[in-house]
């Protein structure tokens, strides 16, 4: 018997949890997902509505172009389950400005622009630096001091994620630290990483997805991606990966975040819910 419209809907049974490590994608359109992730003959309207139902969250990368209104953002909001988590992409203009520092007014205006709308939906606030913005500590610092931690009440987390190897240092280090700010972790072989602790969340985006694989990732890759994960949920540091300073000392359980991004994208959602999977039989 065909899968009903209900069935199709339905959220997995492990969704119905609430855990500390999220696996999710870049996005919801895009159409050679169309073939191999929604079902055949699913509107476009309602692929966010399915997709929020196979993983526990979604990286918005349109903001990043383009903020949108708060009416978009709570249409979006009402589309997915209770406990389903947005992380958003600040958008370029903030970043990629000449000066950090200048761009305080437009990161507040990002925020207090309808992000409220989500709720307990909103998750990180992802802030890409371009890869050729160079490590300017006073620049940096100024434009920390000035980002909103609450919003309506409900706590924020900043995300920063960096692109230049002059970031690649101590100083760096302390800097996101003192201001709780996490940094992205990335697989990718064209920027800078490393998995240096600096706020109490994790945000991974990884990048190395490969067409010929069906599950994007091997299940060896999987495996050791889950792990990590595990690790990092646990309050540990994982030692196999990257760091510029020492391993940070056990810590209280932190929530993890870990993104599926680019490189052979037709194959991320497979690779989002086979880590998933693995995370929660583990």
């Amino acid at each position: 018997m065909p899968p009903t419209t209900d069935d199709l809907f339905a959220s997995p049974a492990h969704a119905t949890n609430t855990a500390s490590i999220r696996v999710g994608i870049g996005g919801w359109t895009f159409a050679p997902w169309r073939k191999n992730f929604y079902p055949e003959g699913l509107v476009q309207r309602r692929e966010l509505e399915y997709a929020s139902r196979q993983l526990r969250t979604i990286e918005i990368n349109g903001t990043f172009y383009r903020a949108q209104t708060p009416k978009v953002y709570a249409k979006w909001a009402a589309e997915t389950p209770d406990d389903f988590v947005f992380s958003l992409k600040a958008p370029k203009t903030i970043t990629e400005g000449r000066r950090l520092a200048e761009s305080a007014n437009g990161a507040k205006r990002f925020i207090n622009g309808g992000l409220a709308e989500f709720g307990a939906r909103l998750g990180p606030l992802l802030w890409q630096l371009p890869p050729a913005r160079i490590f300017d500590p006073n620049d940096l610092a100024a434009f920390l001091d000035t980002l909103p931690r609450k919003l309506n009440g409900r706590p924020l987390r900043h995300v920063l994620e960096v692109r230049h190897d002059s970031f690649l240092c101590d100083a760096y280090l302390q800097l996101a630290r003192a201001h709780g700010v996490a940094t992205v972790f990335t697989d990718s072989t064209t920027y800078p990483s490393m998995a240096d602790i600096t706020g109490d969340f994790v945000y991974a985006r990884l990048m190395r997805s490969q067409s010929d694989i069906e599950s994007g990732y091997s299940s060896g890759a999987l495996d050791e991606g889950t792990k990590r994960a595990g690790l990092w949920a646990s309050g540990r540091d994982p030692a196999d990966l990257p760091h510029v300073g020492e391993l940070a000392a056990p810590a209280a359980a932190r929530d993890v975040f870990v993104f599926f991004i680019s490189s052979a994208k037709e194959r991320n959602p497979a690779a989002a819910m086979a880590m998933q999977t693995r995370v929660d039989a583990a």
